[in-house]
Formats: C-alpha cells, structure tokens, sequence
C-alpha cells in the first residue's frame, strides 16, 4: 500500500521526521492516545481525502504531538522503551523554554533538526505545562486543542515501510484552524495567513466530498461559545470563497 501511495505521488515524509515518527510509533506513542497536529497532519490529508494539497501549505520542520491529559485515568499502560531512552538514540535535546520549573515540552535535533513538540488541551486556566503520563512527557497547554484531537482517525506517513499515526478529523482541522489563525501574536502573521489557506483548502474539498462531516464541526465549533463564533466568522471574513462554502452547506 505503501508503494502505491509513493507511486501516485502523495507526499513522503522527510527523513528526519520519518525516523522521529517511526520511534514514537514504535514505542506506542500514537497506540497511547499521541495524535499528530500540525503541518504533518495537513500533508497526511493528502491520502485521506483522494487529492492533491498545495505542497507550498505543507513546508514545516515540527513535529507536533498533542494528546489528552486525562489519559491516565482511563489507560493502564505507557510508552516502551520511556521516550527519554528513544530521545537519546535520536539525540533529541530539550530545547529552552520558558517554564521556570525546567519542565521541556519542546525536544530538538542538533544543527537545526527537527523540533519536536509536545501539546495538551488546557483544561485550567492556571495550567501551562502538563504532565501526559502514559507517555511520560511534559506537554504545553493550549487552548481550543480538545476539539481538534477529538475522535481522531488512523493514518499512515510515507516513510520506509509506513508508519502508522493517528491525525486529526480532516473537517475539525478545518475549523480549528480558522479559530487559531484570530489567536497568532501579531509576529506571526505568516502563520496566520498559513492557518487560514490550510483551512479553506480542506474546506473546499470537504464542502463537496463531506459536506454534512463539515457542516457538523463547524456547527460544534460555533455552539461552543461566542469567542469561538467570533474568531471563526472573522477568519471567513477573510475568506470569501470559504465563507461561500460554508454558507452554501449551511443551508
């Protein structure tokens, strides 16, 4: 299946991402609730939907993992080998933060690698840095994650025989992007305008391969409260041809 994925042109992964994703695969980092967020998961989307995405949306060098902190309660088990083990054999490295308790959520390779990152839905206000136990590692906390990583599905990323992951819900990536892109600092713009492309390219393959998955998250989304309906219509506000979309569904 693999070979077949490659043959029709679906995006691989880069090297170094594939042998970070293939450890945490391994050692049962995804089989323990770890989903992959981000820029990886957009490429992944690639397979899921039957459709070429913009390569020019899908350029990172993170990794992003995210993963519910109330994990522990419900799973009995946890990563092996301890992802401290198999950070050193990749020779990933706590790369500076700001928790002043030296807590890292965020692991590098030398030489301007690979960064790897860890996240957590922020569930307490007071709460920046979490404790995912299963997995054994600290995680940031951010909000609007519970939604993305809610109900994720299996994926496969193209690197040498496959490497099995779990990604987010193609329409809650969607929507949570159009939330996030309204919550960049200033210095960020270029993420923005990335959240917002990403968005309404799904948005425009969903509105006709899945119209009622979409129209479900976006109606989830907007429910939930008016800062969330108030960063969503914004963010259409600067996507006409996605606000059409949604409109067009929504009907």
């Amino acid at each position: 299946m693999v070979a077949q994925l490659r043959a029709a042109g679906l995006p691989a992964l880069d090297r170094e991402t594939g042998k970070v994703l293939n450890a945490l695969a391994k050692v049962g980092a995804f089989r323990l609730g770890g989903t992959l967020v981000g820029t990886h998961a957009f490429r992944s989307y690639s397979a899921e939907l039957g459709v070429r995405l913009g390569e020019a949306l899908a350029v990172t060098g993170d990794v992003d993992i995210a993963a519910f902190e109330n994990l522990k309660l419900v799973i009995d088990d946890k990563v092996d080998p301890s992802l401290a083990e198999t950070f050193n054999e990749l020779k990933l490295a706590p790369a500076p933060g700001l928790d002043r308790k030296n807590r890292p959520t965020r692991w590098a390779m030398p030489g301007g690698g690979v960064m790897l990152d860890f996240l957590a839905p922020r569930m307490r206000e007071e709460s920046d840095v979490i404790m995912l136990e299963p997995l054994g590692v600290y995680a940031q906390a951010l909000s609007f994650l519970n939604f993305l990583i809610a109900d994720p599905i299996p994926a496969v990323g193209l690197y040498r025989s496959g490497v099995l992951v779990q990604i987010p819900r193609p329409e809650r990536y969607a929507i949570h992007k159009l939330i996030v892109a309204q919550r960049r600092a200033k210095d960020s713009e270029a993420k923005a305008r990335k959240d917002l492309a990403q968005a309404e390219t799904l948005i425009d393959v969903l509105t006709e391969d899945r119209p009622y998955a979409l129209l479900e998250a976006y109606q989830t989304a907007i429910d939930t409260g008016p800062k969330w309906l108030e960063a969503i219509e914004k963010s259409l506000r600067q996507r006409p041809k996605a606000m059409e979309r949604i409109k067009s569904i929504s009907q």
